[in-house]
């Protein structure tokens, strides 16, 4: 029972740390660059979560920083969800968050390696989903740009 709790515990901090990224750089004294979220995870859903929170860290980003650019690379099975075959199916209100995202001018990747894998070509995202050719080089590329990497992790239970 105990190890139940501390894990659970080490969940919600790593659900925190994003939290205490954003607020770092809401209290330094020079705007940033840029930032890019990264989602890397292990559950198809897990975009329910981590898009919802995204949208709500860079809405605090943009109250201060209102021309900050927004970037957010996901590249484990979590991308599945952004399929164009889910836009209207259980996964409607991820491609809802996806799209709203887009709309606030906040790019958003998937991996084009990791969806090869499983067979899936950029045809078999929707227009609003860019797939990058690769998701760990997409944000190589933003942090050489100077952007701020701030990565999402959700519970694993």
């Amino acid at each position: 029972m105990r190890l139940f709790f501390l894990i659970l515990l080490v969940s919600f901090s790593s659900l925190a740390l994003a939290d205490a990224e954003v607020d770092r750089l809401l209290e330094a004294d020079e705007e940033p660059v840029g930032v890019i979220f990264e989602i890397l995870e292990d559950d198809d859903d897990a975009l329910g979560w981590a898009l919802p929170k995204v949208a709500r860290l860079s809405a605090q980003l943009r109250k201060r920083f209102p021309e900050l650019p927004i970037a957010v690379v996901t590249h484990g099975r979590e991308q599945f969800g952004l399929l164009a075959d889910e836009a209207e199916g259980l996964l409607a209100a991820i491609h809802d968050d996806a799209q709203q995202l887009r709309t606030e001018g906040i790019d958003l990747h998937v991996c084009g390696v990791h969806a090869g894998w499983d067979g899936y070509t950029p045809e078999d995202f929707p227009a609003y989903v860019d797939v990058s050719p690769s998701g760990p080089a997409q944000i190589r590329d933003y942090r050489n740009l100077g952007f701020e990497l701030i990565v999402l992790q959700g519970p694993d239970f």
